[in-house]
């Protein structure tokens, strides 16, 4: 192996090192199916839905913490009624053991149910530190947001930074995912000359049928033309088939500059399917020495 593969092999092991998964609360059995191919202290995101309760949030994050992985509960600012109901989950997550990781999200819904517009409300509330919260986690959008404008995007990343620093919490970034790895880099390094030195785990669907891929992506406002398609490896003439992120991986890989754009980690979306992902991973890694 000649020194350039070798060095690209060795940041694709650094990149894949440490991932992280995500599932929702109702994914609980699926994991229980995927747990013999997850690395055991692997961190996974559980999902803060309108349609689970507290009672499936705490035992998916149960279950996490039972099989040998680290819980990361999703807060929805915008999905939580008070104050009162904010305390209560994160006392219940303590109880559990599960609240040192959490992901601060501002949620789907338009309008707050109560006194938090945002992550970074939850984040100012004091109600973190309280609870025994130590890693707080944010959301990137490379891409932008269909519904938040730029300037609103990188304002808001800057002050939740700057938020987690004066109280002291450790942070990360992760981003939405992106079939298109050219602004996710760029991205990156504007981030990096902002100032924000945040480790970022940048989202990855994991393996999945093209129509559903497609189908999240308009939702989340991901850019999905013909030639990034075809760049990624989908193929929009046929809805049927699947696509892995190979291709994605393989040029974050060559493009990724350590210097450049700072501290980075992958984190796969699983959109359900945690053994067919956690399988995947395995087997890229397998293939590719990583």
């Amino acid at each position: 192996m000649n020194p350039l593969s070798t060095a690209r092999t060795a940041v694709g092991a650094l990149l894949l090192e440490d991932f992280s998964l995500e599932m929702t609360g109702k994914d609980v059995a699926k994991l229980e199916e995927a747990r013999e191919t997850i690395p055991q202290g692997t961190r996974i995101n559980i999902t803060f839905l309108g349609n689970e309760d507290l009672r499936m949030r705490l035992e998916a994050s149960r279950a996490v913490k039972r099989l040998g992985f680290v819980p990361v509960p999703h807060l929805s600012a915008r999905r939580l009624g008070s104050r009162a109901e904010f305390a209560e989950f994160l006392a219940a997550l303590r109880a559990e053991g599960a609240c040192d990781n959490v992901f601060a999200v501002g949620g789907d819904p338009a309008r707050p149910k109560g006194p938090y517009e945002d992550s970074l409300a939850l984040i100012e509330s004091g109600l973190l530190q309280e609870h025994g919260v130590r890693h707080v986690g944010i959301s990137g959008y490379p891409e932008g947001h269909p519904d938040i404008a730029a300037d609103v995007l990188r304002t808001a990343l800057r002050d939740k930074s700057a938020a987690l620093r004066a109280r002291r919490l450790d942070g990360g970034v992760i981003t939405q995912f992106c079939f298109d790895v050219d602004p996710v880099l760029a991205w990156l390094a504007q981030l990096r000359e902002q100032g924000i030195t945040l480790p970022v785990r940048i989202g990855v669907p994991g393996p999945a049928g093209v129509r559903r891929l497609m189908s999240y992506a308009a939702r989340f406002g991901v850019g999905t033309s013909a030639s990034i398609a075809k760049k990624y490896g989908l193929s929009i003439t046929n809805l049927m088939g699947t696509a892995g992120p190979d291709r994605f991986l393989h040029a974050l890989t060559e493009g990724y500059d350590p210097a450049r754009h700072g501290d980075i980690k992958i984190h796969f979306y699983t959109f359900g399917g945690l053994r067919a992902t956690s399988e995947w991973i395995a087997r890229f890694r397998k293939e590719h020495h990583v």
